[in-house]
């Protein structure tokens, strides 16, 4: 079973301990010059500072083979060598990211609570279509739902482009929920016609916590709703708003657009691939603190992260997938010591894509034993994906930032106390990088269904992976480049330098 929007109206509802709504396909798919010449002396000034120079290069060089050896995953060799370019003009700022991997909600003592995007724009929903606030694409909004009614925003979307929008609602951390409450997402066009709906619920731990659901509009050749450029509308609301907790909850929204690729090629299902459950990724985990939210989630490649979750609390990891790669995932809660009870779907790990829309959801019971939830068998990332009839294949549509959400339920707490307890996060990333679809036009935001080399150097992997032994591989490559290059102008600099002094 998969998790994702309903295309053209319609729920279905199925059970993967989570109480998400299910999305099922609606419908068949169809188908410079040469300056002046400098006196001798100058000459040989400034072929020392190139020579000091090389030297920060070599440096900087080492310090960034990670970014290198990243890059190097790429089809060509010249992408790589571009790659790894780019990821040396960007240390500082990978330092940063490296040293704060959370940005400022990682901070000690920071609330458990959801850290909205820092650029996000606040709006107010409208209760009907006039009125109704733009979302323009490639921007984050803030906004609020109230506990009765539905809220409408606006888009505008042009006939050539795949428009998609998410809703993550964040209640109060002290509200009561019901195993099916949540929020509920729907895109309509300018007539009221259904183009896709979506629910995301708290599921059978009853637990507060961010959820998110997500709407689209898909350009298909074959079809006849939804195809047409103009206004469409975006609808929000609580999916049992009987039974939901009084206070407003917060939203954040999203939306993107992806342009159409300049050669269509085929339109149906992707072709086989193997389904089997990977190994869990083995090791000693390495310290790796989540985000509080989507626009703070950690960067992680291959490896085993470690770091401590107290009930009510949700984590955010980020893995950067190129297209071709593939994703698997578990999550691993320590054992509570001689307590003993028992929290219904305690431990929760989902996979989110990058437009935040759902993969696959897995949770599990709490004994005070360890326990461990993976995520089950994805496909590589491919733009045919879209074309399958199974809604998690359908998800893994692009490739971006991925986006692992680990939550565990403030129920926890009732019989485990406070915490924090241990948790395990075991990333394995297998399948060949490979070239996707030229587009005719840019995404929004820009770079969205891409990785790139500074995202790559971002997302640390664990030591002793074959991504670690072709980093040694680059770094023994990169030295021995530095030493001729330094040798080559070690004798360009002597040779100046008698010059000099002959004049």
């Amino acid at each position: 079973m998969g998790h994702g929007p309903v295309r053209g109206g319609g729920d279905s509802a199925g059970e993967r301990e989570g109480w998400r709504v299910m999305g099922r396909r609606c419908g068949d798919r169809r188908g410079a010059g040469a300056g002046r010449e400098r006196p001798t002396a100058v000459t040989a000034v400034r072929a020392a500072t190139l020579v000091r120079a090389a030297s920060a290069v070599c440096a900087a060089t080492l310090v960034r083979a990670a970014s290198a050896v990243r890059a190097a995953t790429a089809v060509h060799a010249a992408t790589a060598v571009r790659a790894a370019t780019v990821a040396l003009t960007t240390t500082a700022a990978l330092v940063t990211a490296t040293a704060l991997p959370g940005g400022a909600a990682l901070a000690a003592g920071a609330p458990a609570g959801y850290a909205f995007a820092e650029d996000a724009r606040r709006i107010e929903g409208a209760s009907g279509t006039s009125g109704a606030v733009p979302l323009e694409p490639g921007a984050t909004y803030r906004s609020s739902l109230p506990r009765n009614g539905t809220l409408y925003y606006r888009l505008e979307l042009d006939a050539a482009s795949d428009a998609y929008v998410s809703v993550t609602a964040v209640p109060g951390a002290g509200g009561e929920v019901t195993a099916v409450d949540g929020v509920r997402v729907t895109v309509q066009d300018a007539d009221g016609a259904s183009c896709s709906s979506d629910s995301a619920t708290f599921g059978a731990a009853r637990s507060p916590r961010p959820v998110t659901a997500w709407g689209l509009r898909e350009i298909d050749p074959g079809g006849s709703r939804c195809q047409d450029p103009g206004t469409y509308y975006v609808t929000v609301e609580r999916t049992r708003p009987e039974d939901s907790p009084p206070d407003a909850w917060g939203l954040e929204l999203a939306a993107v657009t992806e342009p159409r690729p300049e050669k269509t090629g085929r339109t149906t299902a992707p072709e086989p691939w193997d389904s089997a459950s990977p190994e869990p990724l083995a090791g000693e985990p390495e310290r790796r603190p989540g985000g509080n939210g989507f626009a703070h989630a950690t960067p992680v490649g291959q490896g085993a992260w470690s770091d401590d979750i107290r009930p009510g609390q949700t984590l955010f990891y980020k893995v950067p997938l190129d297209w071709g790669r593939r994703v698997h995932a578990t999550a691993e809660l320590d054992g509570a010591g001689d307590r003993s009870g028992y929290a219904t779907g305690a431990l929760r790990l989902a996979l989110h894509n990058p437009v935040r829309g759902e993969v696959d959801d897995i949770s599990k019971g709490y004994t005070g034993r360890q326990a461990a939830v993976g995520l089950a068998p994805l496909p590589p990332v491919a733009y045919v994906n879209r074309y399958a009839a199974d809604s998690q294949v359908a998800a893994m549509r692009f490739a971006g930032a991925y986006y692992l959400v680990v939550h565990l339920a403030a129920q926890v707490a009732d019989d485990f106390g406070d915490g924090p307890f241990g948790l395990t996060l075991r990333v394995r990333l297998g399948g060949a990088a490979q070239a996707g679809p030229e587009y005719t036009a840019k995404s929004r935001p820009e770079g969205v269904f891409e990785v790139s080399a500074p995202e790559r150097a971002a997302a640390p992997r664990a030591s002793g992976t074959d991504d670690d032994r072709a980093l040694k591989a680059i770094a023994v490559g990169g030295i021995g480049t530095g030493s001729v290059l330094l040798l080559g102008l070690g004798a360009w600099t002597a040779a100046a330098r008698r010059g000099a002094r002959r004049v």
